[in-house]
């Protein structure tokens, strides 16, 4: 079984390449059964959770990890990955800094797929 370390590095790695250049490919990462909370709003299910993500209101966005935590997550082989960081969308110069958990599992054929997925901006203050 791969490093619990070294795949939430990557899925890391690839989730955030693919939300700043193309979101509709971040679907393949969700199932059915994933949930999204996005700033206190929940959707459930993988059409659901994309259209939610390509309908946000900007059109670049560049994410800036700055620090990335992983736990091995019950019997099935999970993995609980807990992102902080800072994000530019558009022209805006000042980065917003954010907090986004995934809970990953199996899919069964040599990958991970995303059950669940929390991101809240943290506003200083």
């Amino acid at each position: 079984m791969a490093d619990f370390q070294e795949v939430a590095k990557s899925f890391v790695n690839f989730y955030y390449g693919a939300f700043d250049q193309n979101r509709p490919s971040l679907s393949a990462l969700y199932r059915p059964q994933s949930m999204l909370t996005f700033e206190g709003a929940a959707v459930l299910g993988e059409p659901e959770i994309v259209a939610k993500l390509v309908g946000l209101p900007f059109q670049k966005v560049a994410h800036r990890i700055a620090t990335l935590d992983a736990q091995p997550s019950g019997e099935s082989g999970g993995i609980m990955v807990m992102v902080t960081g800072a994000l530019l969308v558009d022209e805006e110069q000042n980065p917003m800094n954010y907090t986004q958990t995934f809970q990953l599992l199996p899919d069964g054929a040599g990958s991970y797929f995303v059950l669940n997925d929390i991101f809240r901006l943290v506003y200083a203050g």
